[in-house]
């Protein structure tokens, strides 16, 4: 087919210079921008996340943060192969950002979540089978997943815990000291021997199977209280050993006490009445 660019009132020559020269031109270099870009993104995110990996980071975050690079820089490919078109990508990445910045609003609440977990993931406080205290519960952790903390109780409930509140509230580890001391009370009558009830725990602990040497135990006088004489007794243990040794010594400090006609006292109130005349 025969263009008649006479009737068109069109220079073919000009139409070349004028129009599509230019215009193949930043055409080809808009799709060679994006073409380079998109392998230097793909290049520079993967290399991103292998030093991540063996950095040892948590799997979750180290996809998660190399999927936000990759797209961010994705993004700034694309407004440099439109701006090479000519276009004006000013109100582009105004838009963009407004975008972002209602997204943010919108959820404000799972970023904190999210910042809480890297935070948590980077620092490590506790891992995985350590026993803790967060957020006013106790338990094993049990999973740490970028939004939420799972911990299982002694009795095996499943808590779910939101990051914020982990990272933002005072934490307790209990697994984290392979030692532990254990903290026990135990009361006397006020007749009761004393400096027999004091041999008596410091023989029971010293000769305990599961008690450490080092750092040596304490027994001591803590206080006179108002029906009793206690004492405190504070062995240390292996972190393993610790309710093992707490309940052993409960139970036999209170028949031991019984062989020795020793008192352990409770609470009790005298009543006086008087008869008038």
């Amino acid at each position: 087919m025969n263009i008649n660019w006479e009737a068109l009132n069109l220079d073919p020559q000009l139409l070349w210079a004028d129009y599509i020269l230019p215009w193949g031109t930043q055409i080809i270099l808009a799709l060679v921008i994006f073409i380079i870009g998109r392998m230097a993104v793909g290049i520079i995110s993967g290399t991103i996340k292998k030093v991540m990996t063996k950095a040892n980071l948590d799997p979750i975050l180290v996809s998660f943060l190399s999927g936000i690079l990759r797209t961010v820089m994705l993004l700034l490919v694309i407004v440099f192969s439109l701006s090479q078109l000519g276009l004006d990508t000013t109100s582009l990445v105004a838009l963009l950002g407004a975008a972002g910045l209602a997204v943010g609003f919108a959820l404000k609440d799972s970023l904190s979540h999210f910042a809480a977990g890297v935070m948590l993931i980077l620092f490590r406080p506790f891992k995985v089978g350590d026993f803790v205290e967060v957020d006013g519960v106790m338990g094993s952790v049990d999973q740490i997943t970028i939004m939420s903390t799972r911990l299982k109780s002694p009795d095996n409930k499943v808590i779910i815990i939101p990051n914020s509140n982990v990272f933002g509230n005072t934490m307790t580890n209990f697994s984290d000291q392979p030692t532990r001391r254990v903290d026990m009370v135990f009361g006397i009558g006020y007749g009761s021997d004393l400096l027999k009830a004091k041999a008596i725990l410091e023989e029971m602990v010293n000769e305990h199977e599961l008690t450490l040497a080092e750092p040596a135990p304490k027994v001591a006088v803590s206080e006179l209280a108002d029906s009793s004489v206690n004492f405190i007794v504070r062995p240390w243990v292996n972190a393993a050993d610790y309710w093992t040794v707490y309940w052993g010594m409960m139970e036999a400090v209170k028949l031991r006490f019984d062989q020795e006609g020793i008192e352990i006292p409770f609470p009790q109130v005298s009543v006086h009445m008087e008869k008038d005349d």
